[in-house]
C-alpha cells in the first residue's frame, strides 16, 4: 500500500489534487493509516493516464467516464480520433494567431490601427468570442 505522501512524491501531484480526484471519482483510496489515504501501487499507472489525458485536454469527467469501478481505464478510439481532430484546428487557429501577431510586431505601419493583418485579426478574435460565448450561452 502506498500512502498519500509517497504518491504525491512519485507523481509530483499535491495531496488536495490526490483528494479532489477522489472526491470526483477519478481514483479511490483503500484505507487510511491515521489521517493519511493508503492506495493501491496501480494508483501511480492511473494518475499517468490522468495527466496524459489532461495535456490531450480532456475533461475530468470524460476522464473519469474511461475508469471503470476497479480502477481500470478503456479508451475509446474514436474518441481519441475525435479529439485529435479538435486539437489538429487548435494548432491551426493558434499558428494563424502566432503568425498574425509576428507579423504585427514586424509590421512597417505606423500604427497597428493602419496593418490591415492587424485589423483582420482583431474581427477574427471578435468572430470567435462572439461564436463562444453564444455556444456557452446554449447549453
Amino acid at each position: 500500500m502506498l500512502e498519500t505522501a509517497k504518491v504525491a512524491k512519485i507523481t509530483g501531484l499535491p495531496a488536495s489534487t490526490l483528494r479532489y480526484y477522489e472526491e470526483k471519482g477519478l481514483i479511490k483510496s483503500v484505507g487510511r493509516k491515521g489521517l493519511s489515504r493508503l492506495f493501491e501501487p496501480d494508483i501511480i499507472e492511473q494518475l499517468e493516464f490522468i495527466a496524459l489525458a489532461r495535456i490531450a485536454r480532456f475533461s475530468l469527467k470524460d476522464i473519469a467516464a474511461m475508469f471503470s469501478r476497479n480502477g481500470a481505464y478503456h479508451v475509446d478510439r474514436q474518441l481519441l480520433k475525435e479529439k485529435a481532430k479538435t486539437l489538429d484546428d487548435e494548432i491551426k487557429r493558434l499558428t494563424a494567431v502566432r503568425d498574425g501577431l509576428l507579423h504585427v510586431s514586424d509590421c512597417m505601419a505606423s500604427s497597428h490601427s493602419e496593418c490591415p493583418r492587424f485589423q483582420k485579426l482583431l474581427r477574427v478574435a471578435a468572430k470567435k468570442q462572439s461564436r463562444d460565448k453564444h455556444i456557452r450561452n446554449k447549453v
